[in-house]
C-alpha cells in the first residue's frame, strides 16, 4: 500500500496529535453497533463505511468537545473534507498503516479496517491532487555550496585545487547542504571568494611571460602571523617571540624564484635578529638582518617552487629577552616585518606553462587578432562559468578588464586574469539561476502556470544532481544544440554520467548525507570501553559503506541491497573488526559474506552503527530513530519536554541490562508511545557494539536482540528484522525516492510533489527496483524538469 509522505502538520503539534492518538482509547461510547463488513475501497461510502471506521476509533478523543491536541475529527464530514484537511488525513493513514495507533492494549482496527481506511483516503486523495495539472514549485536562487564550488572550479581550470576547503560550513536544510533556502552569503564568504579568485586564477594562468617580472606582492594587510605575531603600527608585522610570517603562493609553474623581504630588528643581546626564508614549513635560506628601524632593507634569496599552492614564510629564529640589561632597547629582540615579495626568473618563464593556461587562453592573440581572441576567450570561459551562453553585453563588459590592463602597462594574460576574477564573483557564477519567461501584463492567467526549465538549465539540473559539478562537454554539447530532450538522449546521459569517475560526487554528497556518515569525522567513541577503535578503522569504516553504495550505483542494482546484500568491501583492518579471517592488506576488495557473518547490507555496517552510539555505549533509541527517518520515511515527533534522557551512570536509580534500564525508562506514559516505535528497531542490532563489533553479552547480561513491532510482527535478531524491512518495500523506496529528489531540486519536499513521488516508486518498483531506474525517474519528473512561474505562488 502507498506511503503518504511524512505529514508537514507542525511539529509541536504534530507531536501532541501522535502521542494522544497513541495514548487513548479510541473506543467509542456513542458507537455500539459495528460498521458495514468493508469491501472493496474504489466501492467504499464515506458515509456507510468511513465515518463509523472513524467515530469508533478516532471521534471519542477528537470530536467537537476539547478535541485533544487542537485536532477536531469530527470535522470530517464527507469526501469534501479530503481538500480542506489533507494534511491531517495524511497523518491518520501514517499511522494507522504503520500500527502506531491504538497502542498496545487498546482496541484495534482489523487489518480490513485498515486496508479499508488508508486504501480510501489514498484513492480519493490521488483523485484529487494528481487528476490535475501537476505543480513543481520553484527552487530558490541556490549559491553553490563547498563541494559544488570545489568541483566546478576543478572542471573549470582543470586543476585539483580546492579552495572552498577554507570557505565557512554550509548549513543543512532537509538533510543536506545544498538547499537553496539556507545557503547564505554572509560578508566573510564574499570576502574569502574574492581571495579565492585571486588565488586560483593566479595559480591556473601566468600572467607575466618576461624573464623577471613581478608576480605577487603581499603587504600588511595580507600577511598571516602565528600566535607569535602583532601589528607595527599600522605599516608592518612584528615577531615578539620565536614565530612566522606566512601566505599561500599560488605558484603558477615549476621553476626558480625570488623570495623577498623587507624587515629590520629591534636588536638586543649578542647577535643582530635572524630571519629564515621557508617554504611549506622547511627552511631553504636563513639570513641575519642587521637593519634597523630608521632603515628597513629587502632581503632575497632564490627559492625553486613546484607548480601548485606553496606556503611561504619568513621565521624569527633567535628570540632574546632580557627584562634586567640596563639599556631598555637591550632588553629585546624583535624581527618586524613590512613585505613579503615572489618575483620569476627566467627559468620559471622557460618552463613549459601549465595545463590551466593552456587549457582557457586556447588562442595565441596578434596585433591583427587581439580583439577576435580575447572575446573568443571570455566567451567561452564564461558561458562555461555562467552554465549558459553568455551575452554579448556581458561580454563586451569582461573584455574591458583586459583593456584596461594593457593601458596600465600589464600583460594580455594579466587582463584575462582580471576578466576571470570578475567572473568567479559574480551571481552568475556563485549562484545557479533559473529564469522564467517573460510574462506580459495583459496574460492575467499566465502567473498561475508552469513551463519546463530551458535545456541549460536541465543541463545544469542534471549535472550537480550526479556530478556537484558544471555539466562537461557532451552534455553541455546536447544542451547547446537544444537536443537534450530529443529521443534517448537525456537517458543515455543519465547512464553514461552514473558511470563516470565524477559520478563519485553522487556517493560524496548523496549518501554520506543520507545515511548521515559524514557525523563519523567527529564521533568520539570512548577509548577506554574501545582501546581497539582508531583512525585507520574510523576510514575503513567510512570507505566500505561508501564503496558499497558506489557499487550499487555502478553495477545498476537493486535498491533494496541497501537494506540487505550478500556482498561488502574489506581490508583487512576492518574485516578483523568484523572477524572475517584470511582479508590481508590495506586494499579494499569486494567480499561475499557467508551465512554466519552477521553482515548485510547498510544496517549492519559499523559505520552506521557508531554514528547511531553514544561514546560509552550503543543507542536503541537512536539506532531505531535513524531506521524510521532514513529507512522508512517515518520520522517519529520531537520528545515531550523534561523528559530526561538515559544516563549511563552506574548511580542510577535503574538497573539492569540495558533493554531493561530502557524499559524502566519508558514507563513514563509521555515516553511510551514514541519509544514503542523506535526501541524494537534499535534492539534488534543490540549485538553490535557501539562502534560496529559483534558481541553476544552485554556486560554481565546476554544480549536480548529480540522485539516486536507495533503492527504486530515480531522478529529475532537483525536478519529477521531486515527480512521484514524488505516487505516494506514500497515504504523505503518512497523514502529513498523523498531523499534523493530532495538532495536533485534543493528544497523540501511538498505536499503537490506527493504524485510524482508516487510515479517515482512505482516506476521503480517495476524494474526491479535498479538505482538508474529510481534515478532517471526523478530526472523525468515534474519538480526536476519544470518549474512553477514568478507570481503564481505554491
Amino acid at each position: 500500500m502507498r506511503r503518504r509522505p511524512a505529514s508537514p502538520i507542525p511539529r509541536p503539534q504534530r507531536a501532541v496529535l501522535l502521542s494522544l492518538l497513541c495514548l487513548v482509547s479510541f473506543v467509542s461510547a456513542s458507537v455500539g453497533a459495528e460498521p458495514t463488513k468493508p469491501t472493496a475501497t474504489s466501492e467504499a461510502s464515506f458515509s456507510d463505511q468511513i465515518a463509523p471506521l472513524l467515530a469508533k476509533y478516532c471521534i471519542n478523543c477528537h470530536g467537537d468537545k476539547k478535541p485533544k491536541g487542537g485536532v477536531n475529527l469530527a470535522k470530517l464530514t464527507d469526501e469534501s473534507s479530503l481538500a480542506a484537511s489533507q494534511k491531517v488525513w495524511q497523518l491518520v493513514v501514517e499511522n494507522v498503516e504503520s500500527g502506531d495507533m491504538p497502542p498496545e492494549g487498546k482496541p484495534k482496527p482489523t487489518k480490513a479496517e485498515v486496508e479499508l481506511l488508508t486504501g480510501w483516503i489514498d484513492s480519493r486523495m490521488e483523485k484529487l491532487d494528481c487528476g490535475k495539472e501537476s505543480d513543481p514549485g520553484r527552487v530558490t536562487l541556490r549559491r553553490l555550496n563547498r563541494s559544488e564550488y570545489n568541483n566546478t572550479i576543478r572542471d573549470l581550470f582543470g586543476i585539483d585545487f580546492r579552495p572552498a576547503e577554507d570557505f565557512p560550513s554550509d548549513d543543512v536544510g532537509y538533510g543536506f547542504d545544498n538547499i537553496g533556502d539556507v545557503l547564505t552569503l554572509p560578508p566573510i564568504l564574499m570576502e574569502q571568494y574574492l581571495a579565492a579568485a585571486e588565488s586560483i586564477v593566479e595559480q591556473a594562468i601566468v600572467a607575466d611571460s618576461g624573464s623577471g617580472g613581478l608576480l605577487k606582492t603581499w603587504e600588511t594587510e595580507g600577511l598571516e602571523t602565528d600566535a607569535g605575531g602583532a601589528p607595527y603600527e599600522d605599516w608592518a608585522r612584528t615577531l615578539g617571540t620565536t614565530g612566522e610570517i606566512a601566505v599561500t603562493f599560488p605558484c603558477p609553474r615549476e621553476g626558480e624564484y625570488v623570495f623577498r623581504a623587507r624587515a629590520f630588528g629591534q636588536q638586543a643581546g649578542p647577535e643582530p635578529a635572524r630571519m629564515a626564508f621557508q617554504v611549506d614549513g622547511k627552511a631553504v635560506e636563513t639570513v641575519e638582518v642587521t637593519a634597523e628601524v630608521e632603515n628597513p632593507k629587502v632581503y632575497e634569496v632564490k627559492v625553486p617552487l613546484s607548480a601548485g599552492a606553496r606556503r611561504i614564510s619568513v621565521a624569527f629564529v633567535n628570540d632574546f629577552y632580557d627584562p634586567k640589561a640596563e639599556n631598555p632597547k637591550q632588553r629585546d629582540r624583535n624581527l618586524i616585518v613590512d613585505y613579503l615579495e615572489i618575483q620569476g626568473t627566467a627559468v620559471a618563464a622557460n618552463t613549459p606553462l601549465p595545463a590551466s593556461h593552456q587549457k582557457i587562453i586556447f588562442q595565441t592573440p596578434t596585433d591583427a587578432t587581439r580583439g577576435d581572441c580575447v572575446q573568443a576567450i571570455l566567451e567561452r570561459f564564461a558561458s562555461r562559468a555562467y552554465r549558459r551562453p553568455i551575452t554579448p553585453g556581458e561580454v563586451a563588459r569582461l573584455v574591458k578588464f583586459v583593456d584596461l590592463a594593457e593601458q596600465s602597462g600589464d600583460s594580455f594574460e594579466r587582463g584575462i586574469q582580471l576578466a576571470l576574477e570578475a567572473v568567479l564573483v559574480s551571481p552568475q557564477f556563485l549562484f545557479r539561476v533559473e529564469i522564467d519567461p517573460r510574462i506580459e501584463k495583459s496574460e492575467k492567467t499566465q502567473a498561475t502556470r508552469t513551463h519546463p526549465i530551458n535545456e541549460f538549465e536541465l543541463a545544469s539540473r542534471l549535472s550537480y544532481f550526479l556530478y556537484s559539478s558544471i555539466p562537461d562537454d557532451e552534455l553541455w554539447q546536447l544542451a547547446t544544440e537544444g537536443k537534450l530532450r530529443e529521443g534517448n538522449n537525456l537517458e543515455t546521459q543519465v547512464r553514461r554520467m552514473l558511470r563516470d569517475p565524477k559520478a563519485k560526487a553522487l556517493v560524496e554528497n548523496f549518501a554520506d548525507q543520507w545515511l548521515q556518515i559524514r557525523n563519523l569525522k567527529t564521533v568520539s567513541p570512548d577509548r577506554k570501553q574501545f582501546p581497539t577503535f582508531d583512525e585507520p578503522l574510523r576510514a575503513a569504516m567510512l570507505k566500505e559503506t561508501e564503496l558499497f553504495f558506489e557499487e550499487v550505483m555502478r553495477e545498476d542494482r537493486s535498491v533494496l541491497d541497501f537494506l540487505d546484500a550478500d556482498y561488502t568491501f574489506l581490508n583487512e583492518r576492518l574485516a578483523a573488526h568484523y572477524g572475517i579471517p584470511e582479508i590481508k592488506g590495506n586494499q579494499f576488495r569486494r567480499v561475499s559474506l557467508s551465512e554466519g557473518s552477521h553482515r548485510g547490507g547498510l544496517l549492519t555496517q559499523a559505520s552506521i552503527l557508531t554514528v547511531t552510539s553514544n561514546p560509552t555505549r550503543t543507542s536503541p533509541v537512536k539506532r531505531g530513530k535513524w531506521i524510521l527517518e532514513q529507512v522508512l520515511g517515518t520520522p517519529p515527533p520531537p520528545p515531550p519536554p523534561d523528559v530526561p534522557e538515559l544516563k549511563d551512570d552506574e548511580s542510577t536509580t535503574l538497573s539492569g541490562s540495558l533493554r531493561q534500564r530502557m524499559e524502566q525508562h519508558r514507563s513514563n506514559p509521555n515516553c511510551a508511545s514514541c519509544h514503542a516505535r523506535m526501541d524494537p528497531l534499535g534492539f534488534a542490532f543490540e549485538n553490535f557494539d557501539a562502534i560496529g563489533a559483534w558481541r553476544d553479552k552485554d556486560g554481565a547480561f546476554p544480549v536480548d536482540s529480540s522485539g516486536a513491532l507495533p503492527s504486530g510482527q515480531s522478529f529475532q535478531g537483525p536478519e529477521e528484522l531486515k527480512g521484514i524491512l524488505k516487505t516494506r518495500e514500497k515504504n523505503f523506496t518512497r523514502c529513498l525516492a523523498e531523499k534523493m529528489l530532495t538532495f536533485a531540486i534543493g528544497r523540501g519536499i511538498e505536499d503537490p510533489d506527493k504524485c510524482a513521488i508516487d510515479r517515482i516508486v512505482d516506476a521503480t518498483s517495476s524494474d526491479q527496483s535498479k538505482f538508474s531506474r529510481l534515478v532517471l525517474e526523478i530526472v523525468n519528473s515534474d519538480p526536476f524538469q519544470k518549474r512553477k512561474n514568478r507570481g503564481a505562488g505554491r
